[in-house]
């Protein structure tokens, strides 16, 4: 059986940490002492063994077993367990001896995990020599669990405080190497343990492991809306104590910074915290308090479908205070456009298709919009019509022909044999099965969308015919 094939998809590995267990010269080696896997998975268990070399403990005559429970003092093979009917497998290569000792190797494999099956497995082996039975204590705890994850946020890059490394991990520690499956706003959009991300307001994220997708992470997003409330409202007076406090929704939790606007317009830092705390409040601490940019949009003049050649223009906004100031991202490369907004295209071309966003950024914080994606559509360009295969063509031959035009939307084609419309299908390419004589000729296709039209050169087809006595072709 080949010990990498797995049930659902993934099979669960244990971690490489020796365990000695024995006295003298009898040992028993488990992967690990402890393993977390997951219900319904495959999971494998390893462990070496050996005993000294000794004509009377031939390697023919050594037997092994797998155990969680003994009846009448005597451990239940695991194969022979009612619990585990037709879901265990042991697994043992050949002992092999050198020097003074003897080894061997096992796995026990067990599918369709259940709850249940949480115990401590342990390994025992026998030889033909009187009491010359070890087992190895105190075994292998392994825990089935259902997935239990979390979503741990890091910012690798301090100069790109808004590009964020999101990683899945279990609770438990999974074993081996499962797949796991990344979700933004609900929907399945990568694979892997690591997913990078440009926070962005409105973005929520999970993941989950394959095979459990309806098991998601806590959702992580930036932080919302924040709202400030003063205690005590209405009028204060001077001299009592007065407490700011700053909420937002966020995961993970956000932090708190507060700043006061000076007369002359600049902000003097004031304190790191979700409250800010007056204990005898003075007349100079009247005043405006600023934050970061927040709910940052990007849009497109005009939406929709764009045509090429036309003006189009992006713009960025925020809720910023002082007003942000804003880079440009196509394809998450920052482009080289001045920071100051909107920027306008006034004959879009082809090549600025892609995928746009804006990053608004002051001296309390940076955030980046959504991303929109500016689809830049053109008409055909010329065709070019091939023919397989090429060079002479001879009667009865399979022979296709090929027609291609760079176009958005993709255009649709007819073909043409003399200068006449063939009754062919808009999808190409077309194949003679068995070419004929008759299907010798010039043919040109004509490529068409809602922008526009273009025909290709003409190509000539030359049917080599088989010549038959007494006919000509």
């Amino acid at each position: 059986m080949n010990l990498r094939s797995a049930a659902r998809g993934f099979l669960f590995f244990l971690l490489s940490v020796p365990v000695l267990q024995g006295k003298d010269e009898w040992t028993v080696t488990y992967s690990s002492s402890n393993v977390c896997a997951l219900r319904g998975a495959t999971v494998d268990i390893n462990c070496t063994y050996e005993y000294p070399d000794n004509v009377q403990y031939r390697p023919d005559t050594v037997t092994t077993q797998w155990f969680t429970k003994a009846s009448n003092y005597q451990p239940v093979d695991l194969e022979h367990d009612t619990d585990y009917t037709g879901r265990v497998e042991s697994s043992c290569g050949e002992v092999n001896c050198t020097g003074a000792r003897c080894h061997g190797t096992c796995t026990l494999r067990i599918r369709d995990l259940r709850q249940s099956d949480s115990d401590v497995y342990k390994f025992r082996f026998t030889t033909n020599q009187p009491g010359g039975e070890y087992t190895g204590d105190p075994g292998v705890k392994l825990s089935v669990t259902d997935p239990d994850l979390q979503v741990k946020v890091s910012f690798p890059y301090p100069t790109s405080p808004t590009k964020a490394k999101l990683e899945c991990h279990s609770m438990c520690g999974l074993a081996g190497d499962p797949r796991y499956i990344w979700f933004r706003n609900g929907q399945n959009v990568l694979q892997g343990m690591n997913y990078w991300i440009y926070i962005q307001s409105g973005y929520s994220y999970s993941c989950a492991v394959e095979g459990y997708e309806h098991q998601h992470s806590p959702l992580v997003y930036a932080p919302k809306t924040p709202s400030v409330t003063v205690s005590p409202s209405g009028e204060i007076e001077e001299g009592s104590s007065v407490t700011l406090s700053c909420s937002s929704d966020a995961n993970p939790a956000a932090t708190y910074t507060w700043f006061k606007v000076n007369r002359d317009g600049s902000s003097r830092y004031m304190n790191q915290g979700q409250q800010l705390i007056f204990r005898r409040i003075l007349s100079s601490d009247s005043g405006r308090y600023r934050y970061g940019p927040k709910h940052v949009y990007i849009n497109s003049s005009p939406s929709g479908e764009i045509e090429e050649g036309s003006s189009v223009t992006l713009s960025c906004s925020s809720d910023a205070n002082p007003a942000a100031e804003y880079t440009w991202f196509k394809n998450n490369q920052s482009l080289l456009w001045e920071p100051n907004q909107p920027h306008t295209f006034p004959s879009i071309r082809p090549e600025d298709r892609g995928t746009y966003r804006c990053h608004a950024g002051n001296q309390y914080g940076h955030l980046s919009s959504n991303s929109i994606f500016m689809d830049v559509q053109y008409a055909p360009r010329t065709p070019s019509v091939t023919v397989s295969p090429s060079g002479e063509i001879e009667e009865g031959s399979s022979v296709t022909l090929s027609c291609s035009s760079d176009a958005n939307p993709a255009a649709n084609y007819t073909w043409f044999k003399n200068n006449q419309p063939l009754p062919w299908g808009p999808s190409q390419p077309h194949t003679f099965p068995s070419v004929r004589p008759e299907d010798r000729g010039t043919y040109r296709c004509h490529a068409e969308n809602k922008y526009g039209q273009l025909s290709s050169n003409l190509l000539f087809i030359n049917v080599q015919c088989e010549l038959n006595i007494g006919l000509i072709c």
